[in-house]
């Protein structure tokens, strides 16, 4: 069965908050900062993920990979800085 407990919503500037109590924090391990959503008329509190910037870009390249779509849209073209500066 979940475990319920009521709680004060409290102002805090022009938002609002509440208090999660300690016991849960620790059982749930929440740091500093948790993800918020609002699904079905609920408030979901979860721990915040890692962001993960690159996140499915593998499965991206190698389904490029696949379809022959992993080529080079731009020409490759020496400026004058790597044909006088630059020791190829």
């Amino acid at each position: 069965m979940a475990q319920t407990a009521r709680a004060r919503v409290v102002r805090i500037g022009n938002s609002r908050g509440i208090r999660i109590p300690k016991v849960w924090l620790d059982q749930l391990n929440l740091g500093d900062e948790v993800e918020l959503a609002v699904r079905q008329g609920a408030i979901v509190v979860r721990r915040a993920r890692a962001p993960q910037v690159r996140e499915g870009w593998n499965d991206a390249f190698e389904a490029m990979a696949a379809h022959h779509d992993d080529t080079l849209i731009d020409q490759v073209r020496a400026t004058d800085w790597d044909r006088k500066e630059w020791t190829w």
